[in-house]
């Protein structure tokens, strides 16, 4: 059988420049389906989509046509130039330069969801630089502190 085929799943996690917590809560839903739609366009699928004001987790699919920095590059390039023609504040709209990628194997889809649409409540009890923090080590990142927190 000839073809490619291919189901990866991964959990994005990327925060605004300097963990400012500009993505307002009514703010939030309409930037969401903007993200959704970047994907959807670039050939994905999002399965979940959640966050605070400061940072963003999505649950999805990415073509494998485009590499993963690219559609990253994609999603926050064209997400933040729509956020500041839409919501233009005091403030230009930026997300950090860098981001998390974690994969998901499919037995742990359900539970990576429900992970990221409780991002809200979750953090009542977590800030993000400990769930970050923590996600990295899970996943056996190796990291510099300084360089993650700049």
């Amino acid at each position: 059988m000839a073809g490619t085929f291919t189901k990866i799943y991964y959990h994005l996690v990327f925060s605004t420049k300097d963990r400012t917590p500009l993505l307002v809560k009514d703010q939030k839903t309409d930037v969401y389906k903007y993200i959704c739609g970047i994907i959807k366009s670039e050939g994905g699928f999002v399965y979940a989509i959640g966050g605070t004001g400061d940072h963003i987790h999505i649950l999805c699919a990415l073509t494998p046509k485009k590499s993963l920095s690219e559609m990253l590059q994609r999603i926050k390039g064209h997400s933040s130039k729509w956020i500041n023609l839409q919501f233009g504040n005091n403030q230009k709209f930026k997300w950090q330069s860098g981001y998390g990628v974690f994969t998901v194997s499919h037995s742990q889809v359900e539970a990576v969801k429900e992970y990221v649409q409780n991002q809200e409540t979750h953090h009542k009890k977590m800030t993000f630089k400990e769930e970050f923090e923590l996600l990295l080590k899970k996943h056996e990142v190796e990291f510099k502190e300084e360089f993650i927190w700049k």
